[in-house]
């Protein structure tokens, strides 16, 4: 039986999707029954968290700056998200985002529920008063998305429909991602042209150390005058002190962000939503979903997808079980491994090695199953980073 820990409530729908007898999902910690994954959602993971048991983590949502990303790469850990899984959801509150900041919707709301009086006399009232609270449509206008991922592309549709023209940036579109968007967007070289265009700019991108507060004074002098910024993707992204200053400059006709900030709170040009971004029950199960499955295929055959931090890989099922080999991207690490097998008489019916940056991974199917010893071999190779042995039709990993 494997043990999956979960830090956060998790959606029925998605433990579904990790069937009792094979897996039982815990709450907490037992030293009698160790738990080989992690299952969370927005817990604030520590490395104190993570006992020596654990073989991967899985993160219900895209973002994983709540999980220490360098401590698992080190221990050979994958961490796993869940991209396009809760895209629906927050590209519905983006609509919502842009259609609150050019129609003025609760400027208007907000003066009504204030005022009130007689029928007659507040008809007339309202009649007289409407006018403050004129907008503009969104047709002809331009959107500006940097990032266009799964919530990106869905925008970009979503901004063809209104009629709108979009432009998009994305240094780092995959090649899945190119051939989902709309051959009717304009793809730019960089952020500054794409604000310099847009009427409204919409951001989808991670957080890292290259966009930490990539919207800052220098790139809000290339806004286009009385543009409005949209922010879906994290709040550290965003320079606040730098992004009032434009918004009191009148560089900027509005911002909205579903990252609220205190300083934030009572500026008239500023909408800020509690973080309801992946908040609907769809987005939730989708989530959940996801992330059991990856889980599940990482855990009983070593396949990783979806991983931020090693590299995807796959390979058909052969022999009698399979050795999964995380370990750093260094020369002569596949024959190190390879002998220790040899020196069993173990032989290897198929192999797959794939590497990102630092980091690799190796799938390797053996007829026979390797010694304990031979695994723990394995182990004390320098650079090694984790090995695990599947043996299939096991009951345990």
């Amino acid at each position: 039986m494997y043990h999956i820990r979960s830090f956060n409530t998790i959606s029925p729908k998605g433990l579904a999707r990790l069937p009792h007898p094979e897996y039982q999902v815990v709450e907490k910690y037992d030293d009698a029954l160790p738990a080989h994954a992690i299952l969370l959602r927005s817990y604030p993971l520590t490395p104190a968290d993570i006992p020596p048991s654990i073989v991967a983590i899985a993160r219900a949502g895209s973002g994983v700056n709540n999980i220490p990303i360098a401590h698992c790469t080190e221990r050979g850990i994958p961490v796993f998200n869940t991209p396009g899984a809760n895209a629906n959801a927050v590209r519905e509150l983006v609509v919502a985002a842009l259609l609150l900041s050019c129609r003025n919707i609760l400027g208007g709301v907000n003066f009504i529920t204030k005022n009130t009086m007689n029928t007659e006399s507040f008809t007339h009232f309202v009649e007289n008063n409407k006018k403050r609270f004129k907008g503009e449509e969104l047709t002809g206008k331009t959107m500006g998305i940097v990032g266009l991922g799964a919530v990106g592309n869905l925008v970009a549709h979503s901004a063809l429909h209104f009629g709108m023209h979009v432009c998009g940036y994305d240094p780092a579109l995959s090649v899945e991602a190119a051939w989902r968007l709309p051959g009717s967007i304009k793809r730019m070289e960089d952020m500054h042209s794409l604000v310099a265009q847009s009427d409204y700019v919409s951001l989808h991108m991670p957080l890292n150390s290259s966009t930490r507060h990539i919207i800052n004074k220098k790139l809000l002098h290339h806004f286009r005058t009385g543009a409005r910024l949209l922010n879906f993707s994290r709040a550290e992204i965003i320079h606040v002190p730098d992004l009032l200053s434009s918004l009191n400059e009148g560089k900027l006709a509005g911002y909205v962000t579903d990252f609220p900030d205190p300083v934030l709170i009572g500026q008239d040009k500023v909408i800020l939503f509690p973080h309801l971004g992946a908040c609907t029950q769809e987005a939730e199960e989708n989530c959940a979903m996801m992330a059991a499955e990856l889980l599940k295929d990482f855990i009983e055959n070593g396949i990783i997808k979806y991983s931020v931090n090693f590299p995807s890989i796959y390979l058909e099922l052969n022999g009698d079980g399979r050795i999964v080999v995380c370990n750093q991207n260094i020369p002569n690490m596949i024959n190190q491994i390879t002998a220790i097998l040899s020196d069993e008489n173990i032989n290897v019916v198929d192999m797959v090695n794939k590497s990102h940056g630092e980091v690799a991974c190796n799938l390797i199917d053996t007829e026979g199953i390797p010694s304990p010893a031979s695994l723990q071999r394995m182990r004390a190779v320098e650079g090694v980073s984790s090995v695990r042995m599947i043996e299939w039709q096991a009951s345990n990993g």
